[in-house]
């Protein structure tokens, strides 16, 4: 792991329904998205089976790379959410029904009239040592152990356990990002961008084609954590339109829709 003055994050999404395609992914994007506003890098996003070595090896891979790990999916009552046995056993660390656990999922069905079946009672298998995180939806916790946060697949239920943990979450350093937007073809000012890159230490660029690819908007991000270096980069980029004969408006902030379209 590269020496670094602010934590870095990865996430492991576990499910066979999402490498089928029966499952389309919510849940990293707003994991980045809410990384992003608490000024932490999200380094790798990579989805797994519902197979013990593949989770416990690219577990064990993504906690070399990141100080913090999310993962999503694979804690239900179905025989194939094996996501808490795996952590445990990438971790080393022994696991077991916990009193605490079974009680919230106790009261949880009581208030609907049922009981904690065998099934329901797998819910409540937490590795030693870790830490619940609250389920306000259908009560079966998630947990925390060793910075890796082990939540629930269901798009609304990861983010009520996002929510509930993320103000422990360390905070990064602030980035300002002005956006470059005009119609022009990207390859016709990838040379000077990578050149600008090169030339201004702590910046960073992206670039976003209109979202057909056939012509529209192109949006050239230009972030730093030295707002003079993220300005003076808008107006080097701006120049860059200029030079090829196209027109280009800067504003202040990322463009989350013009991203969220390609």
């Amino acid at each position: 792991m590269t020496e670094s003055s602010y934590p870095r994050a990865a996430c492991l999404l576990i499910g066979d329904e999402l490498l089928s395609g029966r499952t389309r992914d919510a849940n990293s994007h707003h994991l980045a998205r809410v990384l992003h506003d608490r000024g932490l890098e999200l380094i790798e996003i990579r989805v797994v089976p519902d197979e013990m070595p593949a989770i416990v090896s690219s577990l064990r891979e993504l906690k070399d790379k990141a100080e913090i790990v999310f993962t999503s999916g694979g804690i239900g009552p179905t025989h194939d959410d094996i996501t808490a046995d795996a952590v445990a056993e990438a971790l080393g660390r022994p696991i077991a029904v916990r009193e605490d656990a079974l009680e919230i999922l106790k009261h949880h069905y009581a208030k609907r009239g049922e009981e904690v079946t065998d099934a329901r009672r797998r819910m409540a298998r937490v590795p030693e040592g870790a830490e619940l995180i609250p389920n306000a939806i259908t009560g079966a916790p998630g947990f925390v152990v060793d910075n890796v946060y082990v939540m629930a697949g269901v798009p609304a239920i990861f983010e009520a356990m996002l929510d509930a943990v993320k103000d422990r979450l360390p905070t990064g350093p602030e980035e300002t990002a002005f956006s470059v937007i005009g119609e022009l073809g990207e390859s016709s000012i990838a040379d000077g961008l990578r050149d600008l890159q090169t030339a201004l230490k702590g910046l960073k660029i992206g670039s976003y084609p209109g979202p057909t690819g056939r012509g529209g908007d192109l949006v050239i991000v230009c972030r730093s954590q030295n707002p003079a270096t993220a300005e003076q980069a808008a107006l080097a980029v701006k120049a860059l339109f200029a030079a090829q004969g196209g027109d280009a408006r800067i504003e202040e902030g990322q463009l989350r829709q013009s991203l969220n379209s390609n």
